[in-house]
């Protein structure tokens, strides 16, 4: 009877990846910090957090986005949605650092509004955007070459969501096209139609389409979805001749993730209840909610909501909790739209140790996890940002 042999069995590469024991080398951003991170099971974290910030003072401007956990927003001396934050600290240039608890779009456009003088700093370089991610810079490019073998590119205006990388809206500030938030979309595709006939909308075909149809009275035949994984984009020269919103196959990946049964379901639970949801939410989604908007938008309509008033909220869950919290004392009853819990697995990224390690990093003058956009992109980046802040 023979021993049998053990296997010399070597983890391939993407298995280490999956394990988290290695980065992977084509990505575009790395996973790593240069240093070790302080325990998440620190007790003293908070203390050493506080202490860090206070030993920087003024030279440094700590930003939190609205989906950040409650354990960063504690820290952020701003809070607010991704352009927002991004005034907000070019309004504070004698800031040294400008530390964003957001992702990496975020900390670009706060690095394009920013001075040269001013480091913009991301406490997980890991700390992306699926949707941003879903538009690069390639993609779009050859997209550009489709509509011009088409012969409609001469026609088409690019409108960019701010949820893009900083490549992109430099493609939309090159090609004559501005950004939008979620906010002023309506704003901005009206000022595009006034340039051309139709809008190549970049990336979140969801606000694209939300915005041409519930808000400016186009009907879905008027729209079509460019699939950058297929050729041609799946589309016809014909399909983009007829059509006026040409919307880029991109999406959120916590807002796509409710549906008309969860609306449903939840008007069945609780009677009475207001369904209030953001327009990166499904076509469906948004015609079956009672109102609709941004981040910002739905803090606002809660403030103003009635003492005893129900709402399920359509949006990333470290909002809709801290605003269950907030407004509890009002009787507000506050839930999740889904029954199902869901983060925003990258912005939940930056946590209590990543910014406890960058905030005693630039206490100790290391200067960690810096965000810089390369001049051309940059200047083209912000001409397409300058034209959003024109509109009337």
């Amino acid at each position: 009877m023979t021993t049998a042999q053990p296997l010399d069995v070597q983890p391939t590469p993407l298995a280490l990846l999956l394990l988290g024991r290695e980065a992977d080398p084509r990505s575009e951003r790395g996973v790593e910090c240069p240093g070790d991170l302080p325990s998440p099971s620190d007790p003293d974290l908070v203390a050493r957090a506080r202490a860090a910030k206070e030993k920087l003072g003024d030279r440094v401007f700590v930003l939190g986005h609205h989906y950040q956990r409650d354990e960063v927003i504690q820290f952020a001396d701003v809070t607010g949605d991704s352009f927002k934050l991004a005034r907000d600290a070019a309004a504070r240039p004698e800031a040294e650092y400008i530390v964003f608890c957001g992702v990496h779009f975020m900390a670009e456009s706060a690095d394009i509004l920013t001075t040269d003088a001013q480091a913009v700093v991301l406490p997980d370089l890991a700390a992306g955007c699926s949707m941003a991610d879903m538009a690069t810079a390639e993609q779009v490019a050859e997209c550009w070459d489709v509509l011009t073998e088409a012969g409609v590119a001469d026609q088409v205006v690019p409108v960019s969501y701010m949820n893009s990388s900083a490549d992109i809206k430099a493609f939309t500030g090159k090609h004559g096209g501005t950004i939008c938030t979620s906010s002023n979309a309506k704003r901005a595709l009206e000022w595009a139609f006034e340039q051309g006939e139709k809008i190549l909308f970049l990336p979140d075909q969801h606000l694209g389409r939300n915005t041409a149809v519930r808000d400016m009275g186009m009907t879905l035949e008027d729209c079509v979805l460019y699939n950058p994984h297929k050729p041609n984009g799946g589309l016809t020269a014909e399909q983009l001749r007829n059509a006026k919103m040409i919307l880029w196959r991109g999406h959120c990946s916590v807002h796509g993730r409710f549906s008309v049964e969860s609306v449903e379901d939840v008007r069945a639970r609780i009677p009475g209840v207001n369904v209030l949801v953001h327009p990166e939410c499904k076509h469906e989604v948004v015609a079956a909610a009672d109102y609709v908007g941004s981040t910002e938008y739905i803090i606002k309509a809660l403030e103003a909501a009635p003492r005893g008033s129900k709402w399920a909220i359509g949006t990333e869950l470290n909002l809709v909790r801290r605003l269950a919290n907030r407004f509890a004392s009002e009787d507000k009853e506050i839930v999740f739209l889904d029954k199902t819990v869901c983060f925003c697995s990258t912005m939940n990224r930056i946590d209590l140790p990543h910014l406890v390690w960058t905030l005693e990093s630039l206490a100790d003058g290391k200067l960690v996890n810096r965000i810089e956009v390369d001049p051309e992109t940059e200047k083209y980046a912000k001409l397409a940002l300058e034209r959003m802040l024109a509109l009337p």
